[in-house]
This record gives C-alpha cells, sequence and structure tokens, in this order.
C-alpha cells in the first residue's frame, strides 16, 4: 500500500477499490477491440459475446464505483 499508519493517503481499502475500478474501466475499453474484431470476422456470436461480458464489467464497474464513494465519504460502507 501507500504508506503505514495514520499518514496515509488513502486507506488500504479505497486504493483496492480503486485498483479494481481501474482494472474494469479498462477491460470495458478492451472490448471494445474485441467486438471490432469479431464483427470484422463475421462472427456476430463472438460480438454478442464480448458485449455481454462489457456490459457486466460495466456494471460491476458501477458497483465499485458506489463502494468507494461511500468508503470515501464513511470510511467503510
Amino acid at each position: 500500500m501507500v504508506s503505514t499508519g495514520t499518514s496515509q493517503a488513502i486507506s488500504d481499502l479505497e486504493f483496492d477499490l480503486l485498483a479494481a475500478l481501474k482494472n474494469k474501466s479498462d477491460a470495458v475499453q478492451t472490448y471494445n477491440t474485441y467486438i471490432q474484431d469479431a464483427q470484422a470476422t463475421g462472427s456476430q456470436p463472438c460480438a454478442e459475446l464480448f458485449q455481454k461480458l462489457q456490459q457486466a464489467d460495466l456494471e460491476h464497474a458501477q458497483e465499485i464505483r458506489h463502494h468507494l464513494q461511500e468508503v470515501m465519504q464513511k470510511g467503510k460502507m
């Protein structure tokens, strides 16, 4: 984590939530490439799978963001 003790800029939990949010956000963007690749090869079932996965990651990112906001405001959920 950032540092030990009470002088941390953010808590371990905030850091973990930020990292998870970053990972989900990156995945959502990456799925655009996968969807385009599937469409370019005419594989609509694969394009639909990637769209489904992208939507799930987007929903997860929104849930993580909600938790992060709560933790940043209250220090916990």
